[in-house]
């Protein structure tokens, strides 16, 4: 109870309680002290009375004066309190009463007869007083002439019965009870106010330092504690205040830097960090407001989507820090060609938007060639190296029939991707008929279908075996992992379909991601079998995904796990992907190959400097390209290149595989030049891989 009560009711409570204790305690003294007293001194009246009575009616009884008698009792029943009076014979028969008293026989009760007799009840004293007389026998013949008793009697001559009433006394008991009580009260009540008086003098300081102590914990560092109170609380309210002061001080300046950093949060909020133009989501939103004022206001205004020609270039022979510098400058160089009312913003990588407001198509062309000019005029100087760059500009007229923003950027950045499709450095104006947007629409739909693929596991497998040429079956069965799309209908779609706008779009890291790790639970699934044939299963990877470090190291890592799945796996490099990333192809071959990892170069032939780079790529198969075997039969020069193929092949002690094998004459052709493997639908149709691992 102590913890809910607050520190003024503490101390006016160990003010008040032994107050209060005391004077309870001596109240009750007091109060029960006369409540005795008033009792006693009725009992002793009573028996004043009482002893007076008995030798005054002693002449009354013995002479049987009943007036003297009757006269004696009207004079006693005067006395306070007297309820009545009577006299009773030896025998106990009445002789004379006066008043209200109910009395017994005293008889019948066997009242003493040497002391006075006493019945107590509830509302009154009833005393019954002897009436005696003493005889006495005198000698004549003292010679001292002194009456001397030879010897003396008493006789009891009958009682006096004095009936005495208690209620005054009790009136006068509870009159003292009731005016203790209220003496208490008051006192009490005295008591506990000057408590008050006290405890709030002494509490009020120490309860304005937790109140202001509280305000200052709430935040209100403003709150100042009066110290014009008690000298004792005089340093802790002079702490606290102190402490308030530098809190408020800390504050300030915090709140100082809060703002600054919120300014800066917004200002970061708003603008790309590297060049200081403004970001995408700023963009998009001032985009949004001036269509407003195309559809509302029916103004013309124009959007242009500008990517760097060579940007690449730069930042993978420079490093990033290259392309960052490059972007700065020029970001600063684009800036001076501004217009007042222009906008200009960095949408992310090489990417610019510029909104031209209040502006037509024609004027719009002439700024954006101005753009793209000065852009072609800059050299760009890093170390000792000097860049040309360029820029692909797509633009869309913003006016009443816009659609959404989204729409907008959609268009010019398909604008801007046309553009550098003939040519780079160029400028396209987005027309809804354009033959060229209309394709790269097709391929980002593919792209969107690739995505939602992925996010919902319609991605399969199958596979293809590749059989010795000569029909030798081998203790090692090889197998190629083919990718198949399944589209939301059911039906299977071909990589040939999607693989292009997977490659043009960045897809297909993400996709090789998920083939590889398909590829190696089936190692997985495949080794526990304990199957009598090994298998080696032939996996293609993309350009872009030997390039990705991410990707690099997600196999690697795959493979550090597993180092057991090394030897099963062969991984297919187009000769495409490995003539434009020659360095890097070697380097990922020469980590692979630790795991014991083997290597085959795909659809050779396709690429004019083939024979150039092939006797720098550490390669255990050639893939002859499909495009040359399928009409070995019917043309003479793709024979000639297949078996040429082969022979040089041959001399690098690399053994052959001949793609798209669709009939029995093929074959024969191919068995005639000593090729090594075979591969294509005369020799295996595509499975389920289901069909494989359920397969010795």
């Amino acid at each position: 109870m102590a913890r809910s009560l607050g520190i003024r009711g503490r101390v006016i409570g160990l003010a008040i309680v032994p107050v209060a204790i005391i004077g309870v305690l001596l109240m009750f003294q007091l109060i029960t002290g006369k409540i005795d007293d008033l009792d006693q001194s009725l009992r002793t009246r009573a028996l004043a009375i009482a002893r007076q009575l008995a030798p005054a009616a002693e002449y009354g009884v013995a002479s049987g004066n009943i007036e003297v008698l009757q006269t004696l009792l009207e004079k006693a029943a005067i006395e306070p309190d007297v309820r009545g009076v009577a006299v009773f014979s030896e025998n106990g028969q009445w002789l004379a009463q006066f008043g209200l008293g109910v009395w017994a026989n005293p008889l019948e009760k066997r009242m003493p007869t040497d002391h006075i007799y006493q019945i107590e009840y509830k509302d009154r004293l009833v005393y019954y007083a002897p009436i005696t007389r003493t005889e006495v026998a005198v000698d004549d013949f003292n010679p001292d002439g002194r009456a001397a008793a030879k010897g003396a009697q008493t006789r009891l001559l009958g009682w006096v019965g004095l009936d005495v009433s208690r209620s005054a006394t009790i009136r006068s008991q509870r009159e003292s009870i009731l005016r203790s009580l209220a003496i208490l009260l008051v006192g009490l009540g005295v008591s506990l106010y000057l408590a008050w008086r006290i405890g709030r003098q002494i509490t009020r300081p120490i309860l304005s330092l937790t109140h202001t102590v509280s305000r200052i914990g709430e935040g209100h560092l403003d709150e100042r504690v009066d110290t014009s109170g008690q000298v004792e609380l005089g340093v802790l309210q002079r702490g606290v205040n102190h402490m308030a002061a530098h809190l408020q001080a800390m504050q300030d300046q915090m709140q100082e830097k809060i703002d600054r950093a919120t300014a800066r949060l917004i200002y970061q909020a708003s603008h790309d960090a590297l060049t200081g133009l403004i970001n995408r989501r700023e963009f998009e939103q001032r985009l949004e407001r001036t269509l407003l004022t195309a559809l509302q206001q029916g103004r013309e205004h124009a959007l242009c989507y500008m990517d760097l020609d060579q940007f690449k270039v730069i930042n993978d022979s420079c490093g990033h820090a290259a392309g960052d510098e490059l972007l700065r400058q020029l970001a600063l160089l684009l800036k001076g060609n501004l217009r007042e009312r222009d906008t200009l913003a960095r949408l992310g990588g090489d990417e610019f938007a510029l909104l031209l407001e209040n502006c037509s198509i024609p004027d719009a062309l002439e700024v954006a060639d101005t753009f793209r000019a000065e852009v072609q005029r800059f050299r760009f100087k890093w170390g000792d190296r000097i860049f040309s760059v360029g820029m692909s500009v797509g633009m869309v007229a913003i006016n009443a029939d816009s659609g959404t923003a989204a729409n907008l950027m959609s268009a010019a950045d398909a604008a801007c991707y046309v553009a550098k499709d003939r040519g780079r450095n160029q400028i396209h104006l987005y027309e809804s008929r354009d033959s060229d947007l209309v394709r790269h629409r097709g391929e980002m739909q593919w792209v969107t279908r690739i995505q939602r693929a992925l996010e919902e596991h319609r991605l399969r497998l199958s596979w293809q075996e590749i059989r010795r040429a000569d029909g030798v079956v081998e203790s090692v069965r090889h197998v190629e992992l083919l990718l198949r799309m399944i589209d939301e209908d059911g039906s299977e779609i071909l990589p040939m379909a999607f693989i292009p706008a997977a490659e043009r779009y960045s897809i297909m890291p993400a996709i090789d991601s998920w083939v590889i790790e398909e590829t190696l639970r089936l190692c997985q699934r495949y080794l526990a079998s304990k199957r009598e044939r090994n298998c080696l299963f032939a996996v293609n990877l993309s350009g872009a995904s030997l390039k990705d470090p991410a990707f690099r190291r997600m196999l690697l890592a795959s493979l550090d796990e597993n180092p057991a799945f090394g030897p099963h796996l062969c991984f297919e490099i187009t000769e495409t992907a490995a003539i434009g990333n020659l360095a890097v192809v070697n380097e990922f071959i020469e980590a692979m190959r630790a795991f014991g990892c083997s290597f085959a170069l795909d659809d050779f032939g396709s690429g004019l400097s083939s024979f150039t780079y092939l006797k720098n790529l550490n390669v255990d198969y050639l893939k002859i390209d499909g495009a040359f075997v399928r009409d070995i039969a019917n043309n003479a020069i793709d024979r000639s290149m297949v078996e040429a193929i082969h022979r040089i092949g041959h001399q690098m002690n690399l053994r052959t595989v001949a793609e798209y094998v669709e009939s029995d004459q093929i074959l024969a052709l191919l068995r005639q030049m000593g090729v090594d493997y075979v591969q294509g639908n005369g020799i295996h149709q595509p499975e389920p891989l289901e069909n494989l691992c359920g397969q010795t």
